[in-house]
């Protein structure tokens, strides 16, 4: 996933600038180390646009760089740093937030995670299939990989996002903490089980039909543009969870003073994390390789659950913050929706521009209802 990735993000890109890496990949998180120190988010209206601003390109920037660190050690390593560069900046999202302690911090983390599902399955994969569909017609991929993908997510799904409406031990939508650590640990033994069979144990299941290695994939980069990518992903990532937590409070009085819930926060906080990979995805299905499109689309989807939901649990543990997972019954219906549909589109190994159309209708459902319960 990560090599495929860093390919269909670098791919069509004109020649790299400094230290054989984009310009703008360095200088945002080198503008974001001063707006810390100076706690630009404080200074009025313009301070926090332009914090906001510098954290935004700070997160594209920092997937950028965990996929160039991702794809010089190659597979199995590069999908699991490329995951957990996503995860820390996702979970250090939520938890900023939940630290701010206003709103209903208990509930961030499930709307992040829902939203982060919802706009995969629907949005993601259907602007992809709408995309592969009006430009090449019928596309076809390797239903095997595509079929195992989905099993998993349906089981972390409802692990995480339904079960705890249902149990009895923890109060209303909530884990007792011994089902949580349960919860937490089967999440990263599915997760991990799915990273193994898919890079190792049965890589061929992810591979185009009839294809024994991906086509085409860019050259390796060098390990002095590797180690470079390294230490500004560290920096980037300090500057994400230093920043995040200094817009917390300003981003949910901004969404409250627009008369939006709170469940936005968790939409915004999704669709800022997925967006390099969004991009990646539509990029692949442009250019007729679906496959990639769903690998990366699904794979984003398992990390999501897999290693966020571990983190902010085990976070919420130590620091003893309430965290609420189960979903409402508008949710639960909306999310099962979305898997039986997707089930049914990708399970002929071939799809249209309606399969597209119809992930599109259920993703704007579902953003309309947030906005308007």
């Amino acid at each position: 996933m990560a090599a495929a990735a860093h390919d269909d993000m670098t791919a069509d890109r004109p020649a790299k600038g400094w230290f054989g890496l984009p310009p703008w990949t360095i200088l945002f998180p080198a503008l974001g180390i001063p707006a810390v120190l100076l706690s630009v988010y404080a200074m009025g209206t313009i301070g926090t646009i332009v914090a906001a601003l510098i954290l935004i390109g700070s997160v594209v920037a920092a997937v950028h760089h965990a996929e160039v660190v991702a794809h010089r050690v190659g597979e199995p390593f590069g999908t699991l740093v490329l995951a957990v560069a996503v995860t820390v900046i996702e979970v250090s999202l939520i938890v900023s937030l939940m630290l701010s302690g206003s709103g209903d911090v208990a509930a961030l983390a499930r709307d992040t995670v829902f939203a982060a599902i919802m706009i995969i399955l629907n949005f993601i994969i259907g602007v992809c299939l709408l995309t592969g569909g009006l430009k090449h017609g019928e596309q076809r991929f390797t239903l095997r990989g595509i079929s195992a993908a989905l099993a998993t997510l349906a089981a972390l799904v409802v692990l995480a996002l339904i079960l705890p409406n249902y149990t009895t031990s923890g109060a209303g939508s909530t884990y007792a903490p011994s089902q949580l650590i349960f919860v937490a640990v089967v999440s990263l033994v599915l997760y991990g089980t799915f990273v193994l069979v898919q890079t190792v144990r049965h890589r061929d299941y992810f591979l185009p039909a009839g294809d024994v290695e991906p086509e085409a994939h860019a050259a390796p980069p060098s390990d002095r543009t590797a180690w470079t990518s390294f230490g500004i992903l560290l920096v980037a990532l300090v500057v994400v969870v230093m920043l995040a937590k200094g817009l917390s409070v300003r981003v949910e009085e901004a969404i409250l003073a627009a008369g939006l819930p709170l469940a936005i926060v968790g939409v915004v906080i999704a669709a800022l994390v997925l967006a390099p990979e969004s991009l990646a995805a539509y990029n692949a299905a442009r250019r007729d390789r679906l496959q990639t499109s769903l690998n990366l689309a699904l794979g984003s989807a398992l990390a999501t659950i897999g290693l966020t939901i571990p983190a902010v649990a085990i976070v919420s543990l130590m620091l003893g913050l309430p965290l609420a997972l189960g979903i409402g019954a508008k949710g639960m219906t909306l999310l099962a929706l979305s898997l039986f549909v997707t089930t049914i589109s990708l399970g002929t190994g071939r799809t249209t521009v309606l399969q597209g159309v119809v992930h599109l209708v259920i993703f704007a459902a579902y953003l309309f209802t947030t906005v308007i319960p």
